[in-house]
């Protein structure tokens, strides 16, 4: 079996294997799609480099954690003005990514750029803009909504939250229920991160307006229940989130929202980290959940499923995705000390022996949100056919 928990903070932004000289960048720079408000830097032009502008009149040293260049960033210039400028020294990949600045060796955000919770705490964000991007744009088709709920949560002693996705027509049609996709975010972010980063309702509401996918409601909500920093991971226990999800969550959700309450019309998927514990959890659960997502999370080998009672009867859709650089940089897998098998084998192999598996890679992307925005958009469509 293959299991990834490394989560979303420990992928730098990845650059092709070759990038074309300094020489060849294209001057036709433009504001990313994601800086703040009338803010002219960062920019992105049509390659994927990136370029980076900061006011430090009194800094000695300023890096951009993206990119390539010293100590795995970009290395800004200081100029005259006391402004600070840097180009990434190669392209980004297609996607958004998040950054932050280093500025005489202390951590900073850029005041250019918007912030997404990402690496266990607010990053900046850039967006380089992709060739695919139509799928998760906004668009004029009808729209769901993204509303935050506040549950009980006894286990913890708390009150947690959650976003939960209803699809167009759910405020206008009071009799009809819906299924439900339960989507967890990596290691390091939040219960933001699928609508913030991952534009989920958008790759919805595009989806339902074409007759993609059957009209569902998805629910995000943090899956931690402590505060486990980077280096942690291994020894996390996932029972305390599962108690959460399954004995506080779901019943929360399913009497406050029209659900169709009942094992078939409920799922459960996850990237890096979510995806662990949608391996851990789902299994455990097969009363709870009939379809599986892993993105970039790991994979079902036979033995996996021979092991579990009522797994073949019971499931009725177990997807895998890997962005291409995962697969072909060995990062899918595992960590060391874990057995190196192929997750696209192990799909295979379940396949071959009547299980219905499907397996998708995202091409020229990694660890990062187009490989999973890319996965969504492939595993929804697959949902509550039956």
């Amino acid at each position: 079996m293959t299991i990834g928990i490394s989560g979303a903070l420990a992928q730098p932004a990845s650059t092709p294997a070759a990038s074309p000289p300094a020489s060849a960048v294209i001057e036709d720079f433009k504001p990313s799609t994601l800086n703040q408000p009338g803010q002219a830097y960062p920019q992105v032009n049509s390659q994927g480099y990136v370029r980076f502008k900061v006011i430090a009149p009194d800094a000695k040293a300023v890096r951009a954690t993206l990119g390539l260049g010293g100590r795995g960033g970009t290395v800004l210039t200081k100029a005259p003005d006391g402004s600070w400028m840097g180009t990434s020294e190669g392209p980004l990949d297609e996607g958004f990514h998040y950054y932050h600045l280093n500025v005489d060796g202390g951590t900073f955000n850029d005041p250019g750029a918007l912030n997404f919770y990402g690496s266990v705490r607010w990053e900046s964000g850039i967006e380089v803009p992709a060739h695919d991007a139509d799928f998760y744009a906004v668009k004029d088709v009808p729209h769901g909504r993204v509303s935050q709920v506040l549950f009980p949560s006894p286990s913890t002693g708390t009150h947690r939250r959650a976003f939960v996705y209803t699809p167009p027509g759910y405020d206008a049609n009071q009799k009809e229920r819906y299924p439900v996709l339960y989507l967890q975010h990596g290691w390091g972010e939040d219960e933001t991160a699928w609508s913030n980063q991952g534009h989920a309702n958008l790759i919805m509401d595009n989806l339902i307006a074409v007759g993609k996918t059957r009209p569902f409601i998805i629910v995000m909500t943090y899956g931690m229940t402590n505060d486990a920093r980077p280096g942690t991971l291994p020894s996390f226990d996932v029972k305390p989130f599962q108690t959460v999800l399954v004995n506080e969550l779901v019943p929360y959700v399913d009497s406050h929202f029209r659900t169709l309450p009942d094992q078939k019309q409920r799922a459960l998927a996850g990237l890096s980290m979510g995806g662990f514990e949608t391996k851990a959890i789902a299994p455990a659960n097969l009363d709870k959940f009939s379809h599986i997502g892993l993105f970039s999370g790991g994979s079902f080998s036979l033995d996996d499923v021979n092991k579990t009672p009522g797994f073949k009867d019971k499931v009725k859709l177990v997807f895998v995705s890997y962005g291409s650089r995962e697969l072909d940089g060995g990062r899918a897998r595992g960590p060391a000390g874990t057995p190196r098998r192929d997750p696209r084998e192990e799909s295979d192999a379940l396949k071959k022996a009547g299980y219905r598996s499907v397996f998708y890679v995202s091409q020229d992307t990694a660890h990062e949100f187009l490989s999973w925005r890319r996965s969504l958009r492939e595993f929804a469509p697959l949902l509550f056919r039956d």
